[in-house]
């Protein structure tokens, strides 16, 4: 039986490596407008947009959306979503994906099977690829995982984890930045101070796992999607869309 959940999308316009992002363009469509089409695809129950941004947000109504404005002192995805959880007043047990506002080709499988992974033994799921020889593993920009054998999360690093010993790239697994919790554990999450691995390494999760919180992560057999951080990312989508579309 499918387990109803919502997505919301974090979108600001504050990127420094891309500014305005969720409204830069992607073969005649916007990078928000296409993350909305994807989200409305799932089997979610309701989608929302959460932004910082007057622009983005009458952007995504325009779309359809429906948006909650959140506060512009966010420094994660995941405190935007957490706040807007709240202005909701979502119920605790309510599983939440949160979806970034700049991952327009997520395949949809991953987005409707996440929720059904919660557990009380790991009540917060995400998801892998393994690399494949069209990926530089290398890359500080490719998050890697290693995972125990029942799937639960044992680091995350943008070093190449497991080390050099390991020679062939088809060993190791590349982490996708999406996340399925429930909203009592989004807010328990967003009350987390960062900690030493954390900043360290630049990765949220990392405060998850030190503080307790297991994380299971199912691998899925897809091709890496395109996220869009630069503008580089930007020219590879487009062209991805223009074949795809």
């Amino acid at each position: 039986m499918t387990k109803s959940f919502v997505i919301i999308v974090p979108a600001r316009a504050g990127s420094t490596r891309l500014p305005n992002k969720p409204m830069a363009m992607i073969n005649g469509r916007t990078v928000i407008s296409r993350v909305i089409d994807l989200a409305n695809t799932s089997n979610a129950s309701n989608i929302y947009i959460a932004t910082d941004s007057g622009e983005i947000k009458d952007h995504c109504e325009s779309r359809g959306a429906n948006v909650v404005m959140t506060s512009s002192d966010h420094i994660s995805g995941m405190d935007r979503i957490a706040e807007a959880s709240k202005k909701l007043d979502l119920p605790d047990d309510v599983p939440i994906i949160n979806l970034q506002g700049d991952e327009p080709f997520m395949p949809v499988q991953i987005i409707n099977q996440l929720p059904m992974l919660l557990s009380i033994d790991t009540p917060i799921s995400t998801a892998c690829i393994k690399f494949s020889n069209k990926m530089d593993f290398n890359s500080s920009h490719e998050v890697k995982v290693v995972r125990s054998l029942s799937k639960r999360a044992m680091y995350f690093s943008r070093a190449v984890i497991p080390n050099s010993f390991t020679a062939e790239y088809k060993n190791y697994l590349k982490h996708l930045g999406i996340y399925a919790y429930t909203n009592g554990t989004l807010q328990a999450l967003s009350k987390l101070k960062p900690t030493a691995n954390e900043e360290l390494e630049k990765l949220e999760q990392l405060r998850f796992l030190d503080n307790g919180f297991n994380i299971f992560v199912e691998d899925f057999e897809y091709e890496a999607p395109i996220g869009i951080d630069t503008r580089e990312d930007l020219e590879a989508a487009t062209i991805f869309a223009k074949q795809n579309d």
